[in-house]
């Protein structure tokens, strides 16, 4: 994709003349502006980029970037998405979605494009509810989770938006906190850089039907404590004293204090996000102590576009047909005299 651009823009650029409806305090404020901040330093013009969006709370955002965009159907913007990169390759295709709009009617279309490793982005803003249609447990609910549609406690197991994502095949998957808007603007800048289908998971606080869902990891007086944030080729090391680390012990990742039973800095883990082998990286994802936030996975492979050249030229050159008639006469034929 073409990452030339004409003029050096702002994050004003990217802001319409729509107002902005969410929820005050919503935490989608923070994705968007986050957004908005790091379009400009990804180098692409802005007639190239898109956004599409299926329905939900997070499926306004189009209207509110200055770009082009569709506002799509529910479920759906990873099929649309994917028509509009494909036809247009040069394009820099964004989908926003939301946990329930992802992977309940649009689940199948959810991990399809993850195993199709299409060359776009997807920003998943995980509120572990629906938002827009007034607070039903969603996907990604807790067990027991009291909602609208579940008064004494929601009985379903919730996804992980990024085991699942693993699961299907997914190159890149991302995870920060909804509150920490200069690490979302650098995991935006990085997804637009990688060749195949990113995906970010946003911890997003829904402060009307789910305040404080992920407040335990996320509130900044326990952030440093409560969140391993990995970066590739750095040992897996977090704390406000920076001294809790993770080993891997047999088949299971352990938390460790440096220091302590002679621990030091060389048995940490270091953190590799470009490994094939996603085995790490679905362990890292499970973690609930510390929760891994950052890049936890990217790892280059060939995308559908490539295949699919690729299948293309070698069917052009062996192919006995140089043009449409020859594929129209090339079988049985009446000839009417």
């Amino acid at each position: 994709m073409e990452t030339t651009a004409v003029k050096k823009y702002t994050f004003r650029d990217f802001q319409s003349d729509q107002e902005v409806r969410w929820c005050p305090g919503c935490d989608d404020y923070v994705i968007l502006r986050s957004m908005q901040k790091a379009l400009p330093e990804m180098g692409v013009k802005k007639e190239d980029v898109v956004f599409i969006s299926g329905i939900g709370c997070s499926s306004r955002f189009p209207y509110y970037m200055d770009t082009y965009g569709m506002h799509g159907i529910h479920g759906r913007a990873p099929g649309i998405a994917s028509g509009v990169k494909l036809a247009n390759p040069d394009l820099s295709v964004w989908i926003i979605t939301g946990d329930g709009d992802a992977m309940a009617i649009g689940g199948n279309h959810f991990i399809h494009v993850l195993r199709r490793n299409i060359d776009l982005n997807i920003i998943l803003f995980n509120n572990e509810i629906y938002g827009l249609t007034k607070g039903q447990f969603s996907p990604t609910s807790l067990v027991g989770q009291k909602t609208k549609s579940s008064p004494y406690g929601n009985t379903q197991p919730p996804f992980s938006p990024g085991e699942l994502a693993i699961g299907a095949q997914a190159r890149f998957f991302g995870r920060i906190g909804g509150n920490t808007p200069k690490e979302m603007a650098d995991m935006f800048i990085e997804a637009e850089k990688f060749n195949g289908t990113s995906l970010i998971e946003v911890l997003q606080n829904c402060v009307i039907f789910n305040d404080g869902c992920f407040t335990q990891y996320t509130d900044k007086a326990v952030r440093e404590d409560k969140q391993l944030f990995v970066e590739h080729g750095k040992p897996m090391i977090f704390g406000k004293e920076k001294n809790k680390g993770i080993v891997l012990n047999r088949l299971k990742l352990e938390v460790v204090t440096l220091g302590e039973n002679g621990v030091s800095v060389d048995d940490i883990l270091v953190h590799d996000a470009h490994e094939q082998d996603p085995t790490l990286h679905q362990m890292l994802v499970r973690l609930d102590y510390p929760l891994v936030t950052g890049i936890i996975r990217r790892f280059s492979d060939v995308t559908l576009e490539e295949r699919e050249d690729a299948l293309t030229a070698e069917v052009k050159a062996n192919s006995k047909f140089t043009k449409t008639d020859d594929l129209f006469f090339s079988g049985e034929t009446y000839e009417v005299k």
